[in-house]
């Protein structure tokens, strides 16, 4: 099914004047599950683990998933729980139990969700009108089930309160690219319905958690193997002076 995109709606701003109450309590989950099925609990973890790596240098960039995210001051039943969000300016990147908006000053400038049946039709309606009306920069679709929309990515970014579609291609052998203007990254979904991550810059593929920690133990592993080298070098060198020094003795 193709999506039509439609006008935003704004919610509702609070009364003129309003003070922030801090007794009112922001409960840190709505009791909904995290994913419907693994086919959108993998990538949603593995694109929130990949772009936390990839920013980790970044103190004030925060990235998180499916974390209610509250939007209206004073409303504890104005939220919404993005699959995945980025916040760049950012007031560190420490853990948080929820994101509100007034107090951190900001609505997060990034958001993707995964789609299901169950919750796709939510995600082009509803959440698309929430994360219009707070400023939600660019805004990304992806259908791992190959069942909801066509294309599969969709990525759409907020000129003048409304959101325009944002070109996603298709390549000969089937992959989808999209470039988003927001992270500086490219989405590529593959021909088997794989969400990766692509820097452009250094043309090459984000590592995902488990990539990378391979990857760590791989580099730790040649640093034990060439320090283990190194010592056995040094031990035969110490070892063929004793031998001279002791050829030489023999020959006084």
């Amino acid at each position: 099914m193709t999506i039509q995109p439609r006008a935003a709606a704004t919610p509702p701003p609070p009364s003129a004047g309003a003070v922030d109450d801090f007794s009112i309590v922001y409960p840190s989950s709505d009791g909904e599950p995290m994913a419907a099925s693994d086919l959108q609990y993998v990538p949603l973890t593995e694109t929130v683990s990949t772009l936390r790596i990839h920013f980790i240098d970044q103190s004030d960039v925060y990235v998180a998933g499916d974390m209610l995210v509250y939007y209206r001051m004073n409303d504890a039943t104005a939220s919404v729980a993005p699959d995945v969000f980025v916040v760049f300016g950012a007031a560190g990147n420490h853990p948080r139990d929820s994101w509100l908006v007034w107090r951190e000053g900001k609505a997060p400038d990034f958001v993707m969700e995964m789609a299901s049946e169950s919750t796709w039709e939510r995600d082009v309606g509803e959440k698309r009108d929430i994360y219009a009306a707070m400023g939600v920069r660019e805004y990304w679709r992806f259908d791992p089930t190959g069942a909801c929309f066509t294309p599969a990515l969709v990525g759409e970014l907020l000129e003048d309160g409304e959101y325009q579609l944002m070109e996603v291609v298709e390549e000969p052998s089937g992959r989808l690219v999209g470039s988003s203007v927001v992270l500086g990254l490219d989405f590529c979904v593959e021909p088997g319905l794989e969400l990766r991550l692509y820097d452009p810059d250094i043309g090459q593929r984000l590592r995902n958690h488990r990539e990378d920690a391979a990857a760590r133990q791989a580099a730790e592993a040649e640093v034990r193997r060439e320090s283990a080298a190194r010592q056995a070098a040094e031990a035969e060198v110490r070892r063929l002076r004793e031998q001279l020094r002791d050829s030489q003795s023999q020959g006084l």
